[in-house]
């Protein structure tokens, strides 16, 4: 019986110590798999934490920045599976990080002046004219005073024109086919100003809206595709000029795609120069709009309506409209007398 005895604990040893290097070897893989995922994460999140969009993939990437939660969750996964307590420690710093991040960015306060008008502001990028009936249709419903449409190609600019020259017959346009055309169309009367260079049309205006001057300048710089990054950078930076440049000038709108959300530094540095973004004034400043075949559930905002510090915002609101995959944005704002 002893020897029975012996034999049988003998072999439970063998199997414990032919176990424990797979167990071992489990554990390293599950590490291993979480230090790769936390160093994809801390590429973004570093050149987030230090201001810049840095080089392809990261502004692809950053435009998502709030989905990273899932990798670092699925990392901090792995790190106790494994039992890696630096990697434990690594993935709840980064989880912090984003948490800081994913937070509203730029300016909240509101004007309390008097208010000289109420304005509702839509824009909508139409993918190179193709939901311009679509178009057409929610600014009969919706009613806007001003219209900002970018992607609006020839066939475009002459549907609205014709469509509704009536309710609105004041309207700036840079003419071009494809993503080129763009156009501002307003109820009020409208003055001729330059528009921001750039590859595609970003026209310009100043709009006498009840005997106040608003400059109203349209946005859609080019997307941060892997090849012309640098490029997107330096049309953001023109519209973060024309920003600084006019920050002093009264009330200013600028409205459009910008191809670029909060968590791009080339954005926030428009924000800085001390405008605001009105969606964020009014609460939906984390409602994606594009692309639109997976928002809401998955997307970025980068079509807004920025406004300056004259104008408070009550109500956004994020339409879909077939044939684009850009949401339009809808938002009333305020206009109060200057301080």
């Amino acid at each position: 019986m002893s020897s029975t005895r012996t034999s049988s604990d003998a072999s439970r040893s063998s199997g414990n110590s032919a176990e424990a290097p797979v167990r071992r070897g489990g554990r390293r893989s599950a590490a291993w798999c979480a230090g790769l995922l936390f160093v994809g994460v801390s590429v973004v999140v570093g050149c987030r934490t230090g201001d810049t969009d840095a080089f392809t993939p990261v502004p692809q990437l950053l435009a998502f920045l709030p989905w990273l939660l899932v990798p670092t969750g699925l990392g901090l996964l792995l790190s106790l599976l494994g039992r890696w307590l630096t990697g434990l420690v690594w993935g709840v710093v980064l989880l912090g990080l984003l948490a800081w991040f994913i937070e509203p960015y730029g300016k909240s306060s509101q004007p309390e002046g008097a208010a000289v008008a109420r304005l509702r502001v839509l824009t909508s990028n139409v993918e190179f004219g193709q939901a311009t009936d679509a178009l057409i249709a929610a600014v009969r419903r919706e009613k806007p005073d001003l219209v900002f449409v970018e992607e609006c190609e020839y066939g475009c600019q002459a549907a609205v024109t014709r469509e509704l020259g009536a309710a609105y017959p004041h309207r700036r346009a840079v003419a071009g086919g494809t993503s080129v055309g763009s156009v501002v169309l307003s109820r009020f009367p409208l003055t001729p100003a330059p528009a921001v260079p750039g590859r595609m049309g970003m026209p310009g205006a100043v709009a006498d809206v009840d005997g106040r001057a608003v400059r109203l300048q349209l946005a859609h710089p080019m997307p941060p595709l892997p090849r012309q990054v640098a490029l997107w950078k330096r049309e953001l930076g023109r519209l973060r000029d024309f920003a600084a440049e006019h920050r002093d000038d009264g009330p200013l709108i600028l409205a459009g795609d910008f191809n670029a959300s909060q968590d791009h530094a080339a954005f926030r540095r428009i924000l800085d120069t001390g405008l605001s973004d009105a969606a964020r004034l009014a609460g939906a400043h984390r409602e994606p709009s594009w692309p639109a075949r997976t928002t809401p559930t998955l997307g970025a905002q980068i079509d807004h309506v920025l406004v300056s510090g004259e104008f408070s915002a009550s109500r956004a609101r994020f339409l879909d409209l077939p044939d684009t995959d850009h949401r339009s944005l809808v938002v009333d704002v305020t206009l109060h007398r200057g301080s």
